[in-house]
């Protein structure tokens, strides 16, 4: 069910402010955000969207730690630029810069509001299932229009693949003039992390993904990885300590056999 206010909420609803100061103190009161729908149960469009969502937002919180700074990575959340415009909902986006909000439950924070953030997020992401987003029609306009600066889009069945020009993955980067144009470097400076094509194993499954990655192009591991490698890594240092172990007794075992033949000759191998 859409989350909208009740009627109660509605009679005692008192307008949200904010003052700034300049020359002199002014308030402005901050849009009404009870009308709009932050949740309508939607689902995702499939499995793989879901697990490729995961892989975009879980590896930022558990192995990333943002250079130092906040930020806000989220998956099929809701993106509003104002309260009589639609919400755009990308399959994952990044904003830098911006605290976790206090109060999850408040209404004016259930989504990602640009107004209670102060910016728009600095990269959305739409993986596409099928040519009905409109990826790159309508909702990279709309993308483009609400300054995001970077705009990716991972097509890993081909829908576009004309369009682009047989690459299954773009990003786009905001020019001067507020348009959008494709970027050879997948490298994001201005946030310290890029994107690219990864194959390997998530969750179980063997494909293709979209992933975060430092300038070099290593992937940032997700929390099931990191404790994979650890594991791994643990495994090996036993090894080598058995392998010293073994290596030690058998040159333990070699002295003990010379000593023998030496005190089998008259020789006391301890005076030597």
């Amino acid at each position: 069910m859409p989350n909208v206010a009740n009627d109660d909420e509605t009679q005692e609803y008192t307008p949200r402010t904010a003052t700034f100061i300049e020359e002199r103190e002014y308030t402005i009161p901050l849009p009404d955000t009870r009308n709009l729908v932050t949740e309508d149960d939607t689902p995702v469009d499939n499995l793989y969207s879901a697990k490729a969502q995961r892989l975009l937002v879980e590896p930022l919180y558990a192995l990333w730690n943002g250079d130092g700074r906040d930020f806000l990575a989220c998956s099929n959340v809701g993106i509003y630029y104002g309260v009589h415009q639609s919400a755009i909902v990308p399959d994952a986006f990044l904003s830098m810069d911006v605290q976790e909000p206090r109060g999850w439950w408040d209404f004016e924070r259930r989504s990602y509001f640009t107004w209670e953030f102060g910016k728009p997020p600095d990269v959305a992401i739409e993986i596409v299932s099928n040519t009905k987003g409109n990826e790159l029609g309508s909702k990279l306009r709309d993308y483009a229009k609400n300054f995001v600066r970077y705009y990716a889009v991972f097509d890993p069945q081909g829908y576009y693949k004309k369009a682009m020009n047989g690459e299954p993955f773009l990003l786009y980067g905001l020019n001067r003039h507020g348009i959008y144009e494709p970027l050879r470097d997948f490298y994001m400076e201005e946030i310290g992390l890029g994107l690219r094509l990864w194959t390997g194993s998530h969750e179980g499954i063997e494909d293709t993904w979209l992933r975060w990655c430092d300038e070099r192009g290593n992937v940032i591991l997700s929390g099931a990885e990191a404790s994979r490698v650890a594991r791994e890594e643990i495994l090996v240092q036993r090894e080598e300590i058995l392998s010293q172990k073994r290596i030690v007794e058998t040159e333990r075992e070699r002295n003990e056999k010379l000593a023998a033949k030496l005190r089998e000759l008259g020789i006391n191998p301890d005076e030597i």
